[in-house]
């Protein structure tokens, strides 16, 4: 539980802005100008259900147009209000900026829980809220575009989008209305695992560097490390799997709302989310150690702990007792501002979630493109460079007849004969932004004497970007 001194996560996150803009050359306007949310929207609406009116609260919230369209997830949640909205819409424009997505921030919600509505009731739920939002502008290819979020997915996206298209029929770019729809519905490959490979490729390019690693009191590599996950949801079981299957990393605990799992000797992923997929929770689940209080694993001893649900999980309540040499943050706002301060007195290193949890709307960014161009990522190119590897491989098999026993190996052959399709290239242009927004944080963090950590260091760069959009508008 948060205590009644800590700050609020709208609070938190202007804590952070404030922080960073102390080290800043702006002026009293501008700052105040990127710190403020630009509107808010409330909608109340009422869709017959069960016999009766039922009536909804629900919230878009647009931190800045700086750049447009503005982009962010919508939530599907109970604790959904405006302030949680605004700050998240915040932090979605800080995100965009420091991943170079052209997009400003936004941020949607509505109160609900969706496990206490069938899909047909959810539908008609959803399709309301998005006849609200778009007949406002709230959802347009060119104004604002959200995507899933905690609560929300695929199969939501779908009917926004298709609500959207019944409302505005020649509107041949309805399809970028939003983001994260299922493949056959305008949506991209590797979406849906994107904010978990994400935070992979931020754990890879955080251990390339030695300077890094040491100022997290580790060495070697990722191979081996001991990971702590809370929250078994998309990006908590895709960061969990690709990190224990790619990188042998050992998930040595999963932290769910009905308990933990531990096993020092690491847990099978794909295992632990099927029984939570199958029974609701992890209790009872037969392969490691149930801790009925799941709360205190985030005090376990390990190398990495990754947070990938709600905000506010490490707060002045347990922050003391956190053991963890670094803290990478899949949610949003998982650490609060307080316990921020304690970790990193304490020498714990935080990437925040501004970088970390970044994957989802650059692999968005991409889903936007593929919809307005109205073609998939590799279908023009990908047999030419088949092609044109066959050509190489054909030389190589020439060379065969003159070095005696040498022969390229088939399983070289396979894997270079093949054409980059949209899946690899997603990857790659994941990898890439992952890469170069990290190398800008570590080139603000390790070069300024007054930038103690990685949040700071993302703060500067994101914020001077968003200074610069609006110096150019002539603000």
């Amino acid at each position: 539980m948060l205590q009644s001194s800590e700050p609020s996560f709208r609070e938190s996150v202007d804590i952070m802005f404030n922080r960073a803009v102390a080290l800043m050359d702006l002026t009293p306007g501008l700052k105040e100008k990127i710190r403020v949310c630009n509107a808010t929207y409330t909608v109340r609406f009422g869709v017959r259900l069960r016999g009766q009116i039922q009536t909804f609260v629900g919230y878009r919230s647009v931190h800045s147009e700086h750049m447009e369209p503005v982009k962010g997830g919508i939530r599907y949640a109970m604790s959904v209000n405006q302030d949680e909205v605004e700050a998240l819409a915040a932090l979605m424009t800080y995100k965009c900026a420091l991943v170079q997505a052209p997009f400003g921030g936004s941020k949607g919600g509505l109160c609900i829980d969706p496990r206490q509505w069938d899909e047909h009731e959810l539908e008609q739920i959803t399709r309301r809220f998005a006849f609200e939002l778009a007949k406002r502008d709230l959802i347009h290819p060119s104004q604002n575009v959200p995507a899933p979020d905690m609560g929300t997915g695929q199969r939501e996206m779908a009917w926004m989008a298709d609500q959207y298209a019944r409302m505005n029929t020649t509107d041949i770019n309805a399809k970028a209305c939003v983001t994260g729809k299922p493949l056959n519905a305008g949506g991209i490959a590797g979406r849906v695992e994107a904010t978990g490979r994400g935070v992979q490729y931020a754990l890879q390019e955080f251990f390339r560097d030695p300077h890094d690693i040491s100022s997290a009191q580790m060495s070697g590599a990722l191979e081996g490390k001991r990971v702590v996950v809370q929250g078994l949801g998309n990006v908590g079981y895709h960061a969990a799997n690709f990190l224990s299957e790619e990188d042998g990393c050992k998930v040595i605990s999963v932290i769910e709302r009905d308990g933990a799992l531990y096993d020092p000797d690491g847990l099978d992923i794909p295992n632990v989310h099927d029984w939570i997929q199958s029974h609701g929770g992890v209790k009872d689940y037969p392969g490691a150690a149930f801790v009925e209080d799941g709360a205190t694993m985030l005090e376990q001893d390990c190398d990495i702990l990754i947070p990938a649900a709600m905000e506010g999980v490490i707060n002045l309540s347990n922050a003391d007792r956190v053991k963890a040499k670094m803290i990478v943050e899949a949610a949003n706002g998982p650490v609060t501002a307080g316990a921020d301060e304690v970790l990193r007195a304490r020498g714990c290193v935080i990437i925040p979630d501004l970088y970390a949890n970044a994957g989802g709307v650059t692999v968005s960014y991409f889903e936007w493109v593929k919809n307005l161009s109205h073609i998939r990522f590799g279908r023009m190119q990908r047999r030419q460079e088949e092609a044109r590897h066959q050509l190489i491989i054909e030389e190589l098999e020439r060379l065969s007849d003159v070095v005696p026993g040498w022969s390229p190996s088939a399983d070289f052959k396979a894997k270079y004969l093949r054409g980059a399709g949209e899946l690899e290239l997603v990857r790659s242009g994941l990898d890439d932004t992952m890469r170069q927004a990290f190398q800008s944080m570590r080139e603000v963090w390790h070069g300024r004497e007054d930038v103690p950590d990685l949040r700071i260091a993302a703060y500067l760069v994101a914020i001077e970007r968003v200074a610069d959009s609006y110096r150019t508008k002539g603000l």
